[in-house]
C-alpha cells in the first residue's frame, strides 16, 4: 500500500512555516509578487498592536480615502445614468502618488460642478414654480375680480351700518377694525406646494384663520425636479385669500411650516404680463447653461469611468499590501521586515522566484531571505480543487475544516452523495429535467462565472457539477424503480409475470403467476398497479436502506484506520477501530448478511423476529426462521463480540495513555542544571520550547466513555437514520403516482379540451414546484444529514482551519 500513488484529494497539502526577512526598499514589491502568486499566507507578528500602532498606517489610511472618492465617483456615474466600463482602459501604468494627486483633482471639479448645477437647478425650480403660479394666480385673480368688488362693497356697508359691530363682529374684524380704512380689500398670497401636503396646508390654514379666507388651488402643469432625490414631484398652486396683516403673518408663518414656496403676483394685468414674459427668458437661459453643465459633468464622468475599475482595482491592492506589511516586524536595526506564515511545500520555488525578482525590481543590494523553521501550531488545511470537485469540498468544508493531513470525505462524498440523493428521489423522468437543467447551467458557465447573481442563483450555479451528478444518478436508479413520471415501461423485455388463466382480463385483481425468468433490470412494471406492489417495494426499499447505511457506515470506520495509521497512532488502532468494527458488523452486519441470504434463497424468514430473539434468547432454536446451518451458533458469537467490543472500547486506551505519559516524564523534574540555563535563554514563542501539559486522566477517561457510549447508542441510531431513504423514496413515489392519476388522467378522462388543459397545467405546475424544487431540496438536505452526521462521525474530526494564502484573485472575489 505504501507503494500506491497519493491522491491529491485524499489528504491536504503538505504545508512548511517559513520566515521572510525583506529589507524595507524590496518590502512593496516582494508582497505584491507574493500576491499575484497567492500560496503564502502570512501570520500577524503584531496582534497586539491597534491598527493606528502600526508601521504602515499612513499608507493604509492614504488608501481608504483614495477607495472613498472612487466609491463617489461611482455613485455619481450611476446616479448620472452613465455606465463604468467594464474594460479598463489601456493607459500606462500610474504610481499611488500620482493617482492619488489625479482623484483629488477630479474631486474637487466634480463637487464644484455639483455645487453650480445645484444652484441653477435651484434657480430654475424657483423660476419654474413661478412661472406656473403666475398662469394659475391669474386665472384666479381675473375670475374672483369682480365677485370680491362686490364683496367689499357689500362688507363696508355692513361694518358702517351695524351699530352692534363690535358684539358680534369675530376677533379678527375687530383687531382690524382701526386700521379698516386703510386695509379696505382683500388680499392675497400665491404659492406652490408638493401635492401630498396639500390637505393638511389647507386645514391648518382654516383653523389658523378660523375660517376667514377663501383658498383655490389648481394641479401644476409640469412635474418639477426634486434635487436632494432626483426624483419628479407633483406640486400644487394655490392662492389664498384673506383681510388683514395679521391674517398674512401668520399664513407666511403656516406656508414656511409646510415648506410651500410664495411668490409675490401683482394684481395689474399688465404687469403679470411682463413679469411671465422675464420669467420665461430666464428659463430659456437657464435651460441652456443647465444642458452645457450637464454635458460638461458627464464628459468628466465619462473619461473617469474608462479607468474607473482599474483604478479601483489599484487602489484595493495597495491597501491589501499595506495590511499585509503591517502584520510583519521591524527587526531591530529597523533596516529590514521580518514575517512568518505558512506555504505548501510545492510552492517554496515560486515564492523564492518571486522573491527574487522583487530585489531586482527594486534594485536593493542586499537579497531577501527566505528559509524554513520549526512550528508548534499546527498548519492549515489546504487542498486543490477544480470546478468539478470545489462543490463537493464546500459541502464538506460546511460541516467543518479537515484537520491537517487528516482524509478528506470529498474524495468520497463525489459518488456517495449524489448516489443517496437519487436513491430517494429516483426517477429517471425526473432525472432528465435535472439533468437539463444542469446541462444549461454548464452551458453557460463562462457567461454566468463573470455576472453578478443573485444568492439563490449563485448558489444553484456553484453546485451545478453536483447537480449533474444528481441527475444522472436519478436516472439511474430511476432505471432500477422502473419510473418515468411514476409510470413503468417494458424498456428492458417483457414483464416475467402473465395472467393465470386465457380468460384473464384484470391481472391486478386477480393476480399474477411467474412463468418465465425474472426482469433483467430493475423492478418488473407488472408489479405497477398490483394488490402487493407497496409490500414488495416497501421491503425492498427498507433492506436496500439498511445495506446501503451499513456499507457506508463501515467505510467510514474503515477511514478512521487510515487516520490512525497515517498519524502512528497503534492505540487508535487496537482500541478504537477493531472493536468499532467488531461490535457494528457483530449486530448490524449480521442483519444485511441475513437480508442478502433471505433474498438469494427466497426463504420466508422472519428476520423481526430473529434479530429480537438474538438477544432476548439467543439459546432458544429458530425454527422456520433458520436460514443455514449453524445461524444459532454464529448468533451467540456476534453476541459475545459484541459485548466485549464495549468494555474494549472503553477501559484500555485511558489507562495505557496514563502508563505512557508516566514512563515519558519520569525524571523530567531531575535534568542537568545546565538545562534551566539554557531554557532562559529560548524565546517565549519559540517553536522549540517545551510544553509540558499536566495529564488529566478523569478528563481522558470521561471523554472516552462519552465516545464509546456514542459510537454504541449512534450505531443504532445511525442504521434507524438511513431508513430515510426508503422513506423519501417512497414518498417522492407516490406524490408523482398521485399528481398522475389523480390530476392528469382524471382530467383526461374529460371529452373538453379546456378541462384537458387545466388538469396538464397542474400537473405541469406540481411536478416542477413540488417534484423538482421541493423534493430535490429535501432529498439534498437528508443526504447531507447522512454524510455530516451517520458517515463523518465515524473518522472525521473537522477541527481545522482553511489556508487562506494573501492572493489578489481572492480579494477580487471577496469584493464581488
Amino acid at each position: 500500500m505504501e507503494n500506491l500513488a497519493a491522491m491529491d484529494l485524499m489528504r491536504s497539502e503538505k504545508m512548511t512555516f517559513v520566515q521572510l526577512i525583506i529589507p524595507v526598499e524590496s518590502a512593496h514589491h516582494a508582497i505584491t509578487y507574493l500576491a499575484q502568486i497567492g500560496l503564502l499566507q502570512f501570520r500577524d507578528l503584531n496582534a497586539d498592536k491597534s491598527p493606528f500602532q502600526r508601521t504602515f498606517v499612513n499608507q493604509v489610511k492614504r488608501c481608504a480615502e483614495m477607495s472613498r472618492k472612487l466609491r463617489f465617483f461611482k455613485d455619481q456615474t450611476q446616479k448620472a445614468g452613465l455606465l463604468p466600463s467594464p474594460r479598463p482602459a489601456s493607459q500606462p501604468d500610474i504610481e499611488l502618488e500620482e493617482l492619488e494627486i489625479h482623484l483629488a483633482e477630479h474631486e474637487h471639479e466634480l463637487i464644484e460642478m455639483n455645487a453650480n448645477s445645484e444652484k441653477l437647478r435651484q434657480s430654475y425650480n424657483e423660476l419654474l414654480e413661478f412661472k406656473m403660479v403666475l398662469q394659475k394666480a391669474s386665472d384666479f385673480l381675473v375670475s374672483r375680480r369682480s365677485h370680491t368688488t362686490a364683496q367689499d362693497t357689500e362688507l363696508n356697508e355692513n361694518v358702517y351700518s351695524n351699530d352692534n359691530y363690535s358684539d358680534t363682529a369675530s376677533l379678527l374684524e375687530q383687531e382690524m377694525q382701526p386700521e379698516l380704512s386703510n386695509q379696505s380689500g382683500v388680499r392675497f398670497i400665491s404659492g406652490i406646494i408638493c401635492k401630498s401636503k396639500i390637505l393638511q396646508f389647507e386645514r391648518m390654514l382654516f383653523r389658523t384663520t378660523r375660517g376667514n379666507m377663501l383658498f383655490h388651488q389648481a394641479v401644476a402643469d409640469e412635474e418639477i425636479l426634486d434635487p436632494s432625490s432626483n426624483e419628479m414631484v407633483e406640486k400644487i398652486v394655490f392662492v389664498v385669500f384673506f383681510s388683514g396683516e395679521q391674517a398674512r403673518s401668520k399664513i407666511l408663518k403656516i406656508c414656511e411650516a409646510f415648506g410651500a414656496n410664495c411668490y409675490p403676483v401683482p394684481e395689474d394685468v399688465t404687469k403679470r404680463r411682463q413679469i411671465t414674459r422675464e420669467v420665461l427668458s430666464r428659463l430659456s437661459e437657464l435651460e441652456t447653461t443647465l444642458d452645457v453643465g450637464l454635458r460638461h459633468r458627464d464628459k468628466a464622468l465619462t473619461s473617469i469611468g474608462f479607468h474607473l475599475t482599474k483604478w479601483m482595482n489599484m487602489v484595493r491592492r495597495e491597501k491589501a499590501v499595506y495590511d499585509t506589511l503591517n502584520m510583519l516586524n521591524f527587526d531591530v536595526t529597523k533596516k529590514c521586515l521580518v514575517g512568518e506564515g505558512w506555504c505548501p511545500i510545492f510552492a517554496k520555488t515560486k515564492i523564492q522566484e518571486a522573491l527574487q525578482r522583487a530585489t531586482m525590481d527594486s534594485n536593493s543590494q542586499v537579497g531577501i531571505i527566505f528559509h524554513v523553521m520549526d512550528a508548534v501550531d499546527l498548519p492549515p488545511t489546504y487542498f486543490r480543487t477544480n470546478r468539478f470537485t470545489n462543490a463537493y469540498q464546500e459541502i464538506v468544508d460546511a460541516y467543518g475544516v479537515a484537520k491537517y493531513q487528516e482524509v478528506n470525505p470529498a474524495v468520497y462524498t463525489i459518488v456517495t452523495f449524489p448516489f443517496l440523493f437519487a436513491v430517494m428521489f429516483g426517477d429517471w423522468g425526473h432525472g432528465i429535467c435535472l439533468f437539463l437543467g444542469a446541462l444549461v447551467l454548464i452551458s453557460k458557465e463562462s457567461k454566468l462565472s463573470s455576472q453578478k447573481l443573485g444568492s439563490f442563483m449563485e448558489m444553484l450555479f456553484g453546485g451545478r457539477y453536483v447537480l449533474l451528478l444528481m441527475s444522472i444518478f436519478s436516472i439511474y436508479c430511476g432505471l432500477i424503480y422502473n419510473e418515468f413520471f411514476s409510470v413503468p415501461f417494458h424498456i428492458f423485455g417483457g414483464s416475467a409475470y402473465k395472467c393465470r388463466d386465457a380468460s384473464c382480463s384484470d391481472a391486478q385483481t386477480l393476480g399474477l403467476i411467474k412463468y418465465s425468468d425474472p426482469y433483467p433490470f430493475g423492478v418488473d412494471p407488472s408489479w405497477r398497479g398490483s394488490r402487493s406492489e407497496l409490500p414488495f417495494l416497501n421491503s425492498l426499499k427498507m433492506k436496500m436502506s439498511i445495506l446501503l447505511g451499513i456499507a457506508q457506515m463501515n467505510l467510514g470506520i474503515i477511514l478512521s484506520y487510515f487516520n490512525a495509521r497515517f498519524f502512528n497512532s497503534s492505540l487508535d488502532i487496537k482500541y478504537q477501530f477493531v472493536p468499532q468494527v467488531i461490535f457494528l458488523n457483530s449486530l448490524f452486519g449480521y442483519l444485511s448478511l441475513l437480508i442478502v441470504v433471505k433474498w438469494c434463497t427466497g426463504s420466508q424468514a422472519d428476520l423481526y423476529h430473529v434479530m429480537i430473539y438474538m438477544f432476548l434468547s439467543p439459546f432458544e432454536a429458530l425454527g422456520e426462521n433458520q436460514l443455514f446451518w449453524g445461524q444459532s451458533v454464529l448468533q451467540v458469537i456476534l453476541l459475545l463480540l459484541a459485548l466485549v467490543a464495549v468494555p474494549w472500547m472503553l477501559f484500555p486506551k485511558p489507562f495505557i495513555l496514563k502508563r505512557l505519559h508516566t514512563e515519558r516524564f519520569q525524571g523530567r523534574t531531575y535534568g542537568l542544571l545546565g538545562t534551566s540555563e539554557v531554557d532562559i535563554y529560548e524565546e517565549p514563542d519559540s517553536a522549540r520550547q517545551h510544553h509540558h501539559e499536566e495529564f488529566n486522566f478523569s478528563e481522558v477517561f470521561v471523554h472516552q466513555m462519552i465516545h464509546s457510549i456514542e459510537f454504541v447508542l449512534g450505531a443504532v441510531s445511525n442504521t434507524a437514520s438511513y431508513l430515510r431513504l426508503w422513506a423519501l423514496s417512497l414518498a417522492h413515489s407516490e406524490l408523482s403516482t398521485v399528481f398522475y392519476e389523480k390530476v392528469l388522467l382524471l382530467a383526461w378522462g374529460y371529452d373538453n379540451l379546456i378541462i384537458r388543459l387545466i388538469g396538464l397545467a397542474v400537473f405541469a405546475f406540481a411536478t416542477t414546484f413540488i417534484l423538482l424544487m421541493m423534493e430535490t431540496l429535501s432529498a439534498f438536505l437528508h443526504a447531507l444529514r447522512l454524510h455530516w452526521v451517520e458517515f463523518q462521525n465515524k473518522f472525521y474530526h473537522g477541527d481545522g482551519y482553511k489556508f487562506k494564502p494573501f492572493s489578489f484573485v481572492a480579494l477580487a472575489d471577496d469584493e464581488d
